[in-house]
């Protein structure tokens, strides 16, 4: 990325201060970036808890198969998920605040008396699932995150930092130059003065 400047004392002014900025926020940029390094691999570890968790209930009930082929599964639904934003590392992700499900009423007496049990074990499985969801959702947001501060943290360490100094040194060089040339000059027509003045003289 060219840095565009000019070969005066604003143009150095302003590149300080542009210098100054980035200097400044690369330390803050390298702990978030860290931060949300280490969020993202305790998310990812959450999700595949939860997944886990998910199979490990999935499969703890697969000696009752044969009763959930009984089970009538339109007696409960997940009416409403209720989310909130928490903050990790400065980004905004989902956090379960709550699940509403929906259970229609049924006869206890007509009905197996293992159907509350059913009830209660598709609750928990649907929560799991959905905590698994919301997981993998946080792991994707970190990390999409932590992917920009990594290339922000690039921009400024390897590209933006280096040419603001670089610029900088330029034109300093350059307006030292310009003052040798001033002094020389004004060396010369001192010199020039005091010889035609001497010729004067004599």
């Amino acid at each position: 990325m060219a840095i565009k400047f000019q070969y005066n004392k604003t143009s150095l002014t302003n590149l300080g201060k542009q210098l100054k900025v980035r200097q400044k926020a690369l330390p803050t940029l390298k702990n978030k970036e860290s931060a949300l390094r280490a969020s993202v691999l305790a998310a990812k570890k959450e999700s595949e808890d939860f997944e886990r968790r998910v199979s490990l209930a999935l499969d703890s009930y697969d000696y009752m198969a044969a009763l959930w082929n009984e089970f009538d599964a339109s007696l409960i639904r997940i009416s409403d998920v209720t989310l909130k934003t928490v903050k990790v590392a400065g980004v905004k992700i989902p956090d379960l605040e709550d699940i509403s499900y929906e259970i229609l009423p049924f006869n206890a007496f007509a009905s197996p008396a293992w159907y509350a049990d059913g009830v209660a074990i598709l609750k928990q499985i649907a929560e799991l699932g959905i905590r698994s969801e919301i997981a993998l959702e946080r792991c994707r947001i970190l990390d999409y995150q932590r992917k920009k501060t990594t290339q922000k943290v690039n921009l400024y360490e390897k590209v933006q930092i280096p040419g603001y100094q670089e610029a900088i040194r330029k034109i300093k060089r350059y307006m030292e130059d310009e003052e040798n040339l001033s002094k020389a000059s004004s060396k010369i027509v001192k010199t020039r003065h005091a010889a035609e003045e001497e010729e004067e003289t004599l």
